[in-house]
């Protein structure tokens, strides 16, 4: 009976630093991954050497550009408004020291992509932050109210995302690797009435990379759309902001249920 015993609180024993083994060899795995992960700089630049922002001249787009200099890559800013570029484009050489291109270009119109991937070319671009956008009504209002500039909305919101991204997705394809950022909104999830145009339009840029990434990702490129708030959180608080919503929102549905 004494030798089981023995025998026995050995077994255990055994089993005991074994189980205490493999957690160690675990928690030995995961301090050597996190020593050894690719940081986001390295892995940014190992894309290429030069980034492209659509609608760079504010906002989201100006925020990227500065980043994405940051982590060491050249910078093409592209917008319609010359000066809003040349402005950033100084800051960014003169603070961080990338090399900057600017690219004065209206996305509403459809006739400049020869003139740009004139001045893209030669360049080895790694990222694509497919940003610009237009909102055309600030305030809801019904498809029929809005602005008479459907083809312009057209072009800037979902245009400019097919195009630029043809032009760029067939150098990252020969190179085996490239990042595209589709950037959308939260509005696109779901069909939103009275903002009828802008939410269609960015719900296209949502499947649109989707699809596309399920076609080149065993190519080595990612392609991914981000989706973000469409307005300043300030513009949401405002007491005018949200007695317009309130207001437009009441008649609509009024005008398509049975509320009297």
């Amino acid at each position: 009976m004494g030798d089981f015993l023995e025998q026995f609180f050995v077994l255990v024993g055994l089993l005991v630093c074994l189980a205490y083994l493999v957690k160690f060899m675990r928690f030995c795995r995961c301090i050597f991954l996190h020593l050894w992960r690719v940081s986001p700089r390295s892995f940014l630049k190992s894309m290429g050497q030069w980034a492209v922002i659509t609608g760079a001249g504010d906002g989201i787009g100006k925020a990227y550009s500065f980043e994405l200099a940051r982590q060491g890559l050249n910078v093409v800013l592209i917008s319609r408004t010359l000066e809003k570029l040349q402005t950033i484009a100084a800051e960014i050489e003169w603070t961080i020291g990338s090399r900057v291109k600017i690219i004065q270009a209206d996305f509403t119109k459809d006739d400049i992509y020869e003139y740009i991937k004139e001045k893209l070319k030669g360049l080895e671009i790694g990222i694509l932050v497919n940003n610009v956008g237009m909102l055309p009504n600030l305030l809801p209002s019904h498809f029929l109210n809005t602005s008479d500039n459907i083809q312009g909305v057209i072009h800037c919101n979902i245009t400019s995302v097919v195009k630029m991204t043809q032009l760029i997705l067939k150098h990252m394809e020969s190179r085996q690797k490239g990042l595209i950022l589709n950037i959308s909104t939260g509005v696109a999830r779901f069909p939103w009435p009275l903002y009828t145009m802008y939410s269609s339009s960015k719900a296209f840029v949502c499947t649109f990379s989707k699809a596309l990434q399920a076609e080149y990702k065993s190519k080595g490129i990612i392609i991914q759309a981000i989706v973000l708030s469409l307005i300043p959180s300030w513009v949401f608080y405002s007491s005018m902001f949200q007695k317009a919503i309130l207001t437009h929102y009441v008649k609509y549905l009024k005008q398509n249920t049975n509320l009297r």
